[in-house]
C-alpha cells in the first residue's frame, strides 16, 4: 500500500544476483544443481526414454523414401514387404507412444520432487530470518516468491526442460538424417541457422526485460492485496474502500501492460521463425524441384527432405515458444538463491552453551545496551536494568518509548548494538535461539492464530504433548468454559487469526499456550489493550495464574495491569525515567503520575 513498500520489494527483486552479499553464477541453472543430483538416475533414464521416443518418431519419415524409390517408381509389387514396412511404421508408432510416455511421467516425478524440496527449503529459510528482515520486506513478495517463483522452476523443470532435451535431440537427429540423404541440399539448409542465432540473440535482452517488468508487476500486485486483506478492518473503518479499489486498479492496469507486451515481444519471436520455416521449405521444393527434374535426385529424397524440414522447424517453434518460461525460470531462480544467500542478522554462535530448562532461574540483566533499528538514530540509550527471578515487572511509556523494542532484545528477535543481555549471567547470545525462546513465553496484543482445532492451536501442532495436557491447561486460565461452549468444544476448526472467537477468548487460549510450554519468562506485550473490562478480569485473573512462579515483564497502556507489579519501569525516549512500585511512583509526582492521571481521564500537563 505504501510507496516504501514497492520501492523495497523492487530494490530486493531488480539487484543484481552477483552484488554484494550475493552468490555469483556462470549460469542461473547452476543454482539448480544440488537439487537435481539425487535424481541423476531419474534424468538418465529420462534421457535414454527420449532417446527412443525421438529415434522412433523420426525413422519413420525415412520409410516412405524406401517405399517410394525402391517399390513405388520402379513398379515393384512385392506386397508382403510393404506389408513388412507398414508393420515396421507401427511398431515405432507404439514405441514412440511408449517412451513418450515414460518420459512426460519421469520427467514429472523428477520435477515436482525438485521443487517440492526448493519450496521447502526457502519457506525454512524465510522462517529463519530476523525482524529486521521482515522490516523491510513487505510479506506479498515473499508471498511471489514462496509461491509464482516456485512455480514458474516448475514450468522449467516439466516443460520447458523437456522440450530443450527431446527438441534438442530432434534437431540434431533431423540434421544428421539430412546429411545421410543430401550433403549439398543440407548445407544450403544450415545457412539458416546463423540467421535464426542472430535473431534469438536479438531478442534475448529485450524479452528478458519484458518478462522481469512483468513478474515485478505482479508482485506489487500481490503484496498490495495481501496488505489489503490483512488491513480490511481499518480500510472499512476509514472508508478508504474507493481509494484502496483506485491503487489496485493502477497496479492491475501496470501488470495488465506488462502482459501485453510480454505476449506481443514472444508473438514477434516466434513468428520471425514461421516466416523462415516456410521460406525454408519453399527453397528445398524449388531447389529439390530443380535438381528431380534433372535426375539428380530421386522423388523419395525430395519427399523425406521436405517432411524433415517441416520437422526441423517444429522443434524450433516450440523451443522458442517456452522461450518465455525460460526466461521467467531464469529470473525466479536468482531471485529465490537472492534469498538463499541472506543470512539472518541474528544467528547462533558455533559453540553455544547448553542450558538446562528446568534449572533456569529466571535472571534477566540489561547491561548498559543501546540499540537502534538505523545507524545513527538509537531508540535505546545506555539502559541498564536487573530483574530478580520470579519478579513481576510492569513497564510503561508513551508510543515510542522503547518499551517493545526492550522486549525484542530479550527474546532476541535483534541484537543489541553495544552491551548484553543476559538471562541467569548467560549472554542470549550464546545460547540456541530454540533454548532461548523456550524459555521465553510471549503473549502479544494479538494473538495468532493458526487454521486448525482450539487443541492444535493451543500446543502449537506439537504432536508431544497430549490433549489432557491441553485440556488441562485450559481449565487452568479459566478458557474451559468458553471453549465447551462452542459447537465442537475442543475440536472447534478454527480459520486464519482466529476469526469467530472474541478478543479476550483469543487471549485465553495464548495463555494456555504458556501453561502448556512452561517457560521461565513471561512477557505480555499490550495483551489487554484491546479488551472490554469484564474480559480484562478474566485475562489479569488468568495472568496471575501464568505468572506465579515466573519472571513477568508486562507492557500495558492501562496501567490498572500492572499496578499490583512488583516493580514499575516507566520509559521515556529509550531510557528509564522512573522505577518503583505503584505508591512510590505516584509520590514522586513526576512523569508515571502524569500518565496515571490521563489513563484516568484527567488533563496532562505534559503531551503523552
Amino acid at each position: 500500500m505504501s510507496k516504501i513498500n514497492d520501492q523495497s520489494m523492487d530494490s530486493s527483486m531488480e539487484k543484481d544476483p552477483g552484488s554484494s552479499g550475493r552468490v555469483k553464477y556462470t549460469s542461473a541453472f547452476s543454482a539448480l544443481l544440488p537439487y537435481v543430483k539425487p535424481h541423476r538416475r531419474t534424468f538418465l533414464l529420462l534421457f535414454v526414454c527420449i532417446f527412443l521416443a525421438v529415434s522412433a518418431e523420426l525413422l519413420q519419415p525415412y520409410l516412405f523414401k524406401i517405399v517410394i524409390d525402391d517399390y513405388l517408381e520402379i513398379g515393384n509389387t512385392n506386397l508382403s514387404i510393404l506389408l513388412l514396412i507398414c508393420i515396421v511404421y507401427f511398431v515405432l508408432s507404439v514405441t514412440n507412444l511408449i517412451f513418450s510416455y515414460l518420459q512426460n511421467n519421469l520427467l514429472q516425478k523428477a520435477g515436482q520432487s525438485i521443487v517440492g524440496r526448493i519450496r521447502k527449503d526457502l519457506f525454512l529459510h524465510i522462517s529463519k530470518q530476523s525482524m529486521s528482515y521482515f522490516d523491510r520486506v513487505p510479506s506479498g513478495s515473499l508471498i511471489t516468491h514462496v509461491s509464482s517463483d516456485t512455480e514458474a522452476i516448475n514450468q522449467f523443470l516439466t516443460q520447458v526442460l523437456l522440450s530443450l532435451l527431446r527438441d534438442g535431440l530432434t534437431l540434431i537427429f533431423i540434421i544428421l538424417l539430412m546429411f545421410q540423404l543430401d550433403v549439398t541440399l543440407t548445407l544450403y539448409c544450415l545457412i539458416l541457422l546463423p540467421i535464426i542465432f542472430l535473431i534469438a540473440i536479438a531478442f534475448r535482452s529485450y524479452m528478458r526485460k519484458t518478462y522481469q517488468i512483468a513478474r515485478i508487476s505482479l508482485s506489487r500486485l500481490i503484496s498490495f492485496v495481501a496488505e489489503n486483506l490483512a488491513g480490511m478492518n481499518l480500510i472499512q473503518a476509514f472508508h478508504q474502500e474507493k481509494e484502496q479499489q483506485s491503487q489496485f486498479t493502477d497496479r492491475n492496469k501496470n501488470y495488465l501492460r506488462a502482459n501485453l507486451r510480454e505476449i506481443r515481444t514472444n508473438v514477434l519471436f516466434n513468428r520471425s521463425f514461421d516466416i523462415l520455416g516456410n521460406l525454408a521449405i519453399a527453397f528445398v521444393v524449388w531447389l529439390g524441384g530443380y535438381l528431380v527434374l534433372n535426375q539428380n535426385m530421386s522423388f523419395g529424397v525430395l519427399f523425406v527432405f521436405i517432411t524433415y524440414i517441416r520437422m526441423f522447424f517444429q522443434p524450433i517453434n516450440t523451443i522458442t515458444q517456452q522461450w518465455n518460461m525460460l526466461q521467467s525460470a531464469t529470473v525466479s531462480i536468482q531471485r529465490i538463491w537472492s534469498i538463499f544467500s541472506i543470512n539472518p542478522e541474528v544467528e547462533d554462535v558455533k559453540k553455544p552453551i547448553d542450558i538446562n530448562l528446568d534449572e533456569v532461574e529466571g535472571h534477566i540483566d540489561f547491561n548498559h545496551i543501546q540499540f537502534a533499528y538505523q545507524d545513527g538514530t538509537p531508540v535505546i540509550h545506555d539502559l541498564d536494568l536487573h530483574i530478580l527471578p520470579g519478579e513481576m515487572i510492569g513497564i510503561v511509556g508513551t508510543t515510542g518509548a522503547g518499551k517493545s523494542s526492550l522486549i525484542s532484545l530479550l527474546c532476541r528477535f535483534y541484537d543489541v548494538k553495544r552491551g548484553s543481555v543476559e538471562i541467569d549471567g548467560v549472554d542470549i547470545r550464546n545460547i540456541r535461539q530454540s533454548t532461548l525462546h523456550r524459555l521465553i513465553g510471549l503473549v502479544q496484543q494479538e494473538p495468532y492464530l493458526y487454521s486448525g482445532s482450539i487443541v492444535d492451536n493451543v500446543r502449537m501442532f506439537d504432536e508431544s504433548i497430549s490433549r489432557d495436557q491441553v485440556i488441562r491447561a485450559c481449565e487452568f486460565v479459566g478458557a474451559s468454559q468458553l471453549i465447551e461452549q462452542l459447537k465442537d468444544g475442543y475440536d472447534t476448526r478454527l480459520s486464519e487469526r482466529g476469526s469467530g472467537l472474541s478478543a479476550g477468548e483469543r487471549q485465553l487460549i495464548s495463555f494456555a499456550r504458556i501453561i502448556v510450554f512452561q517457560p521461565r519468562i513471561l512477557i505480555l506485550d499490550e495483551a489487554t489493550a484491546n479488551l472490554d473490562s469484564h474480559t480484562e478480569q478474566l485475562i489479569q485473573a488468568a495472568l496471575h495464574i501464568v505468572s506465579e512462579g515466573r519472571t513477568s515483564l508486562i507492557i500495558a497502556h492501562r496501567l490498572s495491569t500492572i499496578m499490583q507489579a512488583d516493580r514499575i519501569l516507566v520509559m521515556k525516549d529509550g531510557a528509564i525515567v522512573e522505577e518503583g512500585s505503584h505508591t512510590k511512583l505516584l509520590e514522586l509526582h513526576g512523569y508515571y503520575e502524569q500518565l496515571y492521571l490521563h489513563s484516568q481521564g484527567h488533563t496532562m500537563n505534559e503531551a503523552g
